[in-house]
């Protein structure tokens, strides 16, 4: 009896169990991040402190970083501080806390231009593309070479979906960095864009700038990945003029006539 009754719970907690050989794809919820450095010492510099959260940021131990950031601030504000401190706040996806401390930031020095594409970029995760666009455009007048900021302008013109203004500032930030956008296509704007429509018309208008530039590998890859998305408006390609040069490249033609499918989602 006592067999029976040993064997029939046995059963019972293995039917329970999961199906493990089922189970090919789980989602797990990862532990909220620890701080791993020892606390800021009371004795060091604000310069001391700066450093040690500079490395620590480097790290990717973000709060302890902040940890020494803001120990660092309760002996002497400024501007450089709060934007570190900021960037690592982003880091930690605390978009409203980032938003205080480079607002700070730039009341501390108006002419700190990283400090105010920053804070554009923080209204820009917070989709508040008005308020991004001015602050890059800010940033922009104080340091016009930086080709980011007209990349991140481009950014906030888009999620607002006025094409020309993006157009525009995306073009700008080509002309002064021929790459900047194989550094940020796939992480940057893409990123928020919720659709497949929508990315497939970013990828056709950065097909359309390196077409306009010249840049034929990369139009071309950037037309392929648009077909890829599914661009409905493909066929803008015959009779846009700034695909005229890419139209007499064999490899156009290539392209056009393979049609690669939409990459399902």
């Amino acid at each position: 009896m006592y067999r029976c009754f040993v064997f029939c719970l046995a059963v019972a907690v293995l039917l329970a169990l999961p199906n493990l050989h089922a189970q090919t794809e789980l989602v797990q919820i990862t532990p909220p991040p620890l701080r791993r450095a020892a606390p800021p010492a009371s004795n060091a510099s604000a310069e001391e402190l700066d450093a040690r959260g500079d490395e620590l940021r480097g790290q990717k131990a973000y709060l302890d970083a902040l940890d020494y950031y803001r120990a660092a601030l309760a002996k002497k504000r400024s501007a450089s501080l709060y934007n570190k401190a900021g960037i690592t706040e982003l880091e930690l996806r605390r978009d409203l806390e980032s938003t205080k401390d480079f607002e700070r930031a730039v009341k501390l020095d108006h002419q700190s231009a990283d400090a105010l594409n920053n804070l554009g970029v923080a209204w820009y995760l917070q989709q508040k593309y008005g308020r991004a666009i001015k602050e890059y455009e800010k940033a922009i007048k104080l340091k016009p070479e930086v080709a980011s900021f007209y990349n991140n302008l481009g950014a906030a013109y888009y999620g607002k979906k006025e094409w020309e203004q993006a157009t525009s500032a995306y073009g700008h930030a080509l002309q002064l960095d021929p790459d900047i956008f194989e550094r940020t296509s796939r992480t940057g704007v893409t990123a928020q864009l919720p659709s497949p429509e929508e990315r497939a018309r970013f990828e056709y208008l950065i097909a359309k700038l390196y077409a306009r530039q010249g840049e034929t590998d990369h139009a071309l890859q950037y037309l392929r990945r648009a077909m890829e998305e599914g661009y409905p408006g493909i066929n803008d390609v015959y009779k846009d003029s700034d695909f005229e040069g890419l139209r007499k490249d064999t490899r156009f033609a290539q392209l056009m006539a393979s049609k690669p499918p939409a990459i399902p989602e």
